[in-house]
């Protein structure tokens, strides 16, 4: 009754989600902890096993939001405040141009009775679990990320003296 046939196909494509978010937050998470050292979107795009130019892209975002300084041509890029005062959502915001987690599927059959109505609902569910992530995102900072980094590094990592250091600056 509410099938479908041109929208068969669909569901052999894959949804793809954006991994720009997680690769903010370990692009920062990288400069706070490896500051003095190569800081290069080259070097960087290894860590985050990425294009330098998405490195790049991501950094310029970040840079606009006020999060990290930079000048062109030196690599040696810096958070502008303290990874403490540094949330989640102010990373989310500097990366994630939709503001949205949650997107309602906008071809829904119309004529469908729940094609036609799903829509509104979702879309209500869908902003209070927008609301609540966003509230939660901001209980959530660099500080915390770094220190669990760095307590997973020094339990699973052989490390030599140098490293050792680095660990411990932040443990």
């Amino acid at each position: 009754m509410c099938y479908n046939k041109s929208r068969e196909k669909r569901w052999d494509i894959q949804m793809k989600h954006s991994v720009k978010f997680s690769d903010a937050i370990h692009i920062l998470v990288y400069i706070e902890m490896l500051q003095g050292t190569d800081l290069s979107s080259e070097v960087i795009a290894k860590s985050v096993n990425a294009n330098p130019v998405s490195v790049r892209r991501i950094m310029s975002s970040l840079k606009k939001a006020a999060l990290i300084t930079s000048q062109s041509g030196k690599a040696n890029p810096k958070l502008s405040r303290d990874p403490e005062n540094i949330s989640f959502y102010d990373i989310y915001q500097a990366i994630d141009e939709e503001q949205q987690i949650f997107r309602v599927d906008e071809k829904t059959a119309p004529a469908c009775i729940v094609g036609g109505n799903i829509q509104g609902v979702l879309a209500e569910k869908y902003d209070q679990l927008q609301r609540s992530v966003e509230a939660e995102m901001q209980q959530i900072n660099l500080a915390d990320i770094i220190h669990s980094v760095s307590q997973s590094a020094n339990q699973t990592e052989s490390s030599d003296e140098e490293t050792k250091q680095i660990l411990q600056r932040f443990l």
